[in-house]
């Protein structure tokens, strides 16, 4: 008879092994939760419980690998103690009130693979560490209040996909290396205050397909390699100062027609080629 309550307790004591975690990254959950002011979440955690039954957070052996907090009405700042969930491999916190800026150390989460801050009230630059996440497959930092110059070094990113940084404050031009991710499919970069020109070196990224400059103030001329994108579906790179010659295929692609703005901000539409010899630029 002594049986099973014998093995009932080696059941509980199974599941109660599976919901440990390390005190390092229970701290650090605490540390988030605090600092975004975790009493007014729209879904709360009951911090007396195991962390396994917090909302959104999933563990894998006794790590956290997932953060999946959004539209939480989370509002503060990220605490820098986030760097030390070191199994964390993806943070979502779309659609909150998270201010200040990102965690300046936040590369040291080595196996991160999905990082989305998109849709909050972010400020300050990119960090480099961002660039040290080899792992790092979906970057969404879109509408936030973002500034300074993407990273020289993003282009170590060799597995991302998804690079989408739309409606932010990000200046200077896009760094040559980012060109050499092969991997990468949406590329969102529109309405920011990018300039230079985009280089013909934009046919190494060969698994694009979806492009997107739109709304910046970059010039030069529209280079013809985006031809060579054969799995470029979607392309938007209007309202800058591009010039020069366009083909008939890149005007069909852009969704607004290749409609740009000339030095004195009026609108300029790039005339569709024939050859590569004979477009001309046309003011209306």
């Amino acid at each position: 008879m002594k049986i099973i309550p014998t093995l009932l307790l080696t059941i509980l004591f199974s599941f109660s092994m599976l919901a440990n975690v390390t005190p390092s990254d229970k701290e650090a959950l605490v540390k988030l939760y605090e600092a975004t002011n975790g009493k007014q979440w729209n879904t709360k955690w009951d911090l007396s419980l195991p962390v396994s039954t917090w909302y959104g957070v999933k563990l894998q052996d006794d790590k956290v690998i997932s953060i999946r907090l959004v539209d939480n009405n989370l509002v503060g700042e990220i605490p820098n103690e986030i760097v030390n969930l070191t199994g964390l491999q993806e943070l979502d916190l779309h659609k909150n009130k998270i201010s200040g800026m990102i965690p300046v150390f936040i590369g040291k989460l080595k196996e991160m693979k999905v990082l989305n801050l998109s849709f909050n009230k972010l400020s300050g630059s990119i960090p480099t560490s961002v660039c040290d996440m080899a792992n790092l497959k979906d970057l969404e930092l879109y509408m936030n209040a973002l500034t300074g110059e993407l990273p020289m070094q993003i282009g170590a990113l060799k597995q991302l996909e998804i690079l989408s940084l739309f409606n932010n404050e990000i200046a200077g031009e896009i760094p040559n290396s980012l060109y050499d991710v092969k991997t990468m499919k949406v590329l969102l970069l529109n309405s920011n205050k990018l300039v230079g020109a985009l280089s013909r070196d934009v046919e190494n990224m060969t698994a694009l397909e979806n492009l997107s400059l739109f709304d910046n103030k970059m010039d030069g001329q529209v280079p013809f390699e985006l031809e060579n994108l054969n799995n470029l579906k979607e392309m938007n790179i209007s309202y800058n100062r591009f010039k020069g010659l366009v083909s008939k295929d890149l005007a069909v692609l852009d969704t607004l027609n290749m409609t740009m703005l000339n030095e004195q901000g009026m609108i300029v539409l790039l005339d569709v080629a024939t050859n590569r010899n004979s477009a001309i630029v046309s003011e209306d």
